[in-house]
């Protein structure tokens, strides 16, 4: 395997193992550079991005530079030269602006005939991204996000609506179905248009540091590549596999109450979830939270203290944090005093509306701000107790701010949530609690599988919308495998409850039902919770909610296993059924997943849903819930009643009777 060139006067290819990658002649240049300005209006974290005074001009003509077995350096009219290295694994292309002038870049890379296009972060409408053109930047995943009235309404009100590619965790990554990657290294906003037959085009709004290109034998193979070049996220301790994490707020008693029902239902409780543990908040959106960094002692007396009770019962308590100050809070005092906010350009401590209300953000390219605020992690979180938290948003770092390093805000947005998440990681690191605290965010960027723990979904609405509902966990899970995240969840119950929308009963607990087959099954309350559906409604739903905690309890060996399969081979715990049976074609289906390599999850997305059309992949799968057989590589109709969801395994598997005996858990 090597380095693959060739050139003429006119004509330049560049391939690896026997795919050419680039064709760039005089007629049909593959590299244009330009020069433009940035627009960027931000509303409540959601951003509308425009151009202004763009130009754009093709590189035709090049000079071979140097060249050797695995070397090749190119220049484009002298204006931009490309180096290209063979490592021995993939394929390293370099960027070097020879004149200074120049803030935009397209780059064509050749199109194969039936190719399939996978990850791109975190995509909640798509899997599949062929045909389309796909805006990458850091921002609300948005409300409603189709063409619908609550998108309407969101937008009118707040401009937060959103659409089908607004993302929290966008990357400039692509898996192909011929078993090739491409990663585009740039922090700014970028643009991967797939819509062309023969071409993909990268563009972006500056001149990369590097681009990498690799090919595999197999979709596993090259998966396991990307994953080694990003690296994996950070281990999760072990308590998060002995059952769920109950999303309560409300203070002590509240949370005594709710966890002496789950006892006398026998819900598996690992962990408290309460968010509210610094205080709350209400607004006009609902009952948010107070963000200064320390426990509320009215809600919560003696938290230390209350802690270490729920230790003894091995029951763990975790809350919450973000980047954000609020000005009635004496950490913001402190923080406006030393500088430690990110700045207009008057100077001044740059706020940001979230829902209704202003709030200063943290500067995290000051030294001074991330040594202060990880020790406020480790002071009033780590050593009072807390087993971890929510390490929320990471969207928000305005392109205009003016920053403590002087690197322009623009070229610093997608990369903010990267170092925010690895701020909290250091301090568990620093503290000597790496591997026993657990932290989990929703915002990442290239980056973010070094310094992350978990990603969860983010603030879906409380429905069935495909846009916005539980249905968008499951693409945003898949796509997040093809871009080397391996751990990932969602609120059980989804978040957002605006207007009419509030969760229902049925729609709970077919949410349990998909997440007992992820990492972590965790609920929330949402925003208004005293009109959303909660585990403990009815006895009926707490029974349920019981019977799939202590499913997920008896799945512990094998996510076990699957959490450690991802440390060693970049395979994500969820991902699509292409990785293992890639000869059949890709269904329309984007709701059904692999949880590893044995387990077949199609789960119930559709309410009222009593009988569900399955297809099943190329093997012999037993039901979970009823012990049916059935053979692979065609369809059924499966009855999926609630507590029987259409899960498979497959018969060969070694672990065949702990699946097996997920029946007898009542």
């Amino acid at each position: 395997m090597s380095l693959e060139y060739s050139y003429s006067k006119k004509e330049l290819q560049v391939g690896i193992d026997g795919y050419t990658f680039l064709r760039h002649s005089v007629n049909t240049p593959s590299l244009y550079t330009g020069r433009g300005e940035g627009i960027y209006n931000m509303s409540h974290g959601s951003f509308k991005i425009s151009e202004k005074g763009l130009y754009k001009e093709a590189l035709k003509h090049f000079a071979i530079a140097k060249e050797g077995v695995d070397y090749l350096e190119v220049i484009f009219e002298n204006k931009l030269k490309l180096n290209f290295q063979y490592t021995g694994k993939r394929l390293e292309i370099s960027f070097l602006d020879l004149t200074g002038n120049f803030n935009r870049l397209w780059i064509s890379m050749i199109a194969f005939a039936g190719e399939h296009i996978f990850g791109l972060g975190e995509q909640y409408t798509f899997i599949d991204f062929k045909g389309k053109k796909v805006p990458l930047w850091c921002e609300e995943q948005g409300v409603g996000r189709g063409k619908n009235l609550i998108t309407l309404l969101a937008d009118i009100k707040y401009g937060a609506g959103g659409n089908w590619h607004t993302t929290y965790f966008p990357q400039p990554s692509f898996i192909s179905s011929k078993s090739y990657y491409v990663l585009l290294e740039c922090n700014s906003y970028s643009v991967f248009d797939f819509t062309e037959e023969k071409k993909h085009e990268l563009y972006c709004h500056e001149i990369p540091a590097r681009l990498v290109v690799s090919a595999k034998d197999n979709l596993k193979a090259t998966l396991s590549d990307l994953s080694e070049i990003l690296g994996k996220q950070q281990t999760l301790p072990g308590w998060i596999y002995d059952g769920v994490q109950l999303g309560i707020q409300g203070g002590k008693e509240i949370v005594d109450k709710k966890l002496d029902l789950c006892k006398n239902f026998g819900v598996p409780v690992a962990g408290v979830w309460a968010q509210d543990w610094e205080g709350v908040r209400y607004t006009s959106f609902g009952k948010q939270l107070f963000w200064n960094w320390r426990y509320n002692e009215q809600l919560y007396p003696d938290l230390p203290g209350y802690i270490r009770k729920l230790n003894d019962c091995d029951i763990h308590f975790t809350g919450y944090i973000n980047q954000f100050l609020a000005l009635e809070g004496d950490l913001y005092a402190e923080a406006n005093e030393k500088n430690y906010c990110i700045k207009n350009k008057k100077g001044e401590d740059y706020l940001v509306y979230i829902t209704t209300f202003p709030a200063a953000v943290l500067d995290i390219t000051n030294p001074g701000t991330v040594s202060w605020i990880k020790s406020i992690i480790r002071k009033n979180m780590i050593e009072i107790g807390l087993s971890g938290w929510m390490a929320d948003f990471g969207e928000h770092l305005p392109a205009d701010a003016i920053l403590h390093s002087g690197v322009s805000a623009e070229l610093y947005h997608n990369r903010y949530p990267v170092d925010w998440i690895g701020i909290n990681r250091d301090a568990i690191n620093e503290s000597g609690n790496a591997g026993k605290i657990f932290y989990f965010s929703r915002a990442g960027y290239l980056g973010s599988q070094k310094t992350s723990q978990m990603i969860w979904a983010g603030d879906q609405l409380v429905n069935w919308s495909k846009d916005d509902g539980l249905p968008t966990v499951i693409p945003a899970a898949v796509s997040l495998g093809f871009s080397g995240i391996g751990y990932h969840h969602s609120d059980i119950g989804g978040y957002t409850t605006v207007l009419w929308i509030k969760r229902s009963k049925e729609l709970f607990m077919r949410w349990t039902e998909h997440a007992v087959f992820s990492l972590a099954m965790r609920t929330h309350e949402g925003n208004r919770p005293d009109v959303n559906w909660q585990f403990d409604s009815d006895e009926e739903t707490l029974r349920h909610f019981a019977r799939f905690g202590k499913i997920h309890v008896h799945l512990r060996p094998y996510l076990v296993s699957l959490a450690l399969e991802y440390q060693i081979s970049g395979l994500p715990v969820i991902r699509h059924p292409y990785i293992h049976y890639p000869g059949e074609k890709l269904s329309g289906n984007l709701y059904h997943y692999m949880l590893g390599s044995e387990m077949y999850v199609d789960p119930v997305v559709i309410p009222g849903q009593m009988r569900k059309e399955i297809f099943l992949p190329e093997d012999e799968w037993i039901h979970v819930f009823t012990g049916e057989k059935y053979e692979g590589g065609r369809s059924y109709r499966i009855n999926c009643p609630p507590g029987a969801p259409p899960v498979f395994y497959l018969s060969s598997s070694n672990l065949e009777s702990l699946f097996r005996d997920v029946r007898k858990i009542q």
